[in-house]
Parts: structure tokens; sequence; C-alpha cells
């Protein structure tokens, strides 16, 4: 039984990582947002436009709980926030969990979300400067919650392949 999970900062690569790692250890790979999409029959910025941030909080912590009791075999990716609330860092400290934190620099982070602005809302409308700032400040509050996982692998200056071969290691 794998039950694998990756948390991270938004752009650190989790779904890229994830969907390449299932297919390496044979395992299904899941997006949490995708989960709540599917349930909802809208995007999470509808939600968080129509609902709510409380209700999308509240509907991610029991979604969560619900896909973890309910498989035995996946990969799981979670939103940034996700570990940051309902306390939903406890689920990485689970005994039949595997948790990695994705740890990724500001700088690289910056880079990648710059070109994927338009796509994420909360970050649409920041220039270069206000983005590097909001991502140093969104990893200060939230790198307890990130800490909480069971592992940290350091993905600056490794490529996608290292990242697998590091969460590898850690599997056996």
């Amino acid at each position: 039984m794998k039950k694998i999970i990756l948390v991270g900062y938004m752009g650190s690569g989790k779904s890229t990582i994830g969907k390449v790692l299932s297919e390496n250890v044979g395992i299904p790979f899941y997006d949490l947002d995708e989960i709540i999409e599917k349930h909802e029959n809208m995007s999470v910025k509808k939600i968080f436009e129509r609902k709510g941030e409380v209700y999308f909080r509240k509907l991610e912590h029991l979604l969560l709980n619900a896909f973890i009791d309910e498989n035995e075999h996946f990969v799981l990716a979670l939103g940034g926030g996700t570990p940051c609330y309902a306390n939903n860092h406890e689920v990485l400290k689970r005994e039949d969990i595997l948790s990695f934190y994705l740890k990724t620099s500001v700088e690289i982070l910056s880079e990648r979300l710059k070109l994927e602005k338009e796509a994420r809302p909360l970050i649409a409308n920041f220039n270069d400067e206000q983005l590097t700032d909001y991502i140093n400040k969104h990893l200060f509050d939230r790198n307890y919650y990130y800490f909480q996982s069971k592992h940290t692998i350091d993905c600056a200056l490794k490529n996608k392949e290292e990242i697998i071969l590091d969460i590898k290691a850690l599997l056996a």
C-alpha cells in the first residue's frame, strides 16, 4: 500500500512530479483541486468567487480526508494552501501516508509563476517585484505546515528525473 502526498507552494511542480512519479511507481495520480472541481462541477476560482474561501476550505478538508480513507494506492498533489488550513497538516504525519515537501526557492518560483500569472488569479495583477514579495511572505507563513511532511525534497537545481529519483529512494 502506497499513499503518497506531495505538498509545496504553487509552481513547485507538485502536479508535474506527481504525474511522472505515478507512472514510475505504477499507482494513479490525483490532484486535490481537480477532485474538488469535479465534486462542485466548477473551477476552484469560481468556488472562491461564488461560495467564498471558508466554504472552499471546509470542502477541501472533507474531500481530502474522504479521499485518503477511501483509496489505497495513490500519488496526491495538494493545493499550495491545503496543509495550512483545518489542521490538514496532520494528515502529512499519518502512519499510512508518505508525504513529501517539494521545496523550491523563491527565485525559481517567481520565474515559473511569472509565466503562469494569467492562469492564477491570486497573482494575476502583480508586477515582478510584488510577485517575489508575495511568494516570500507566503513561504514564511506556510513553511511550518509544509515542513510537517515526513520528507523534504530540495528541488533547487534539479530536473524532474533527479527529483523522482530522490523520492523513489525514500519509498524503498
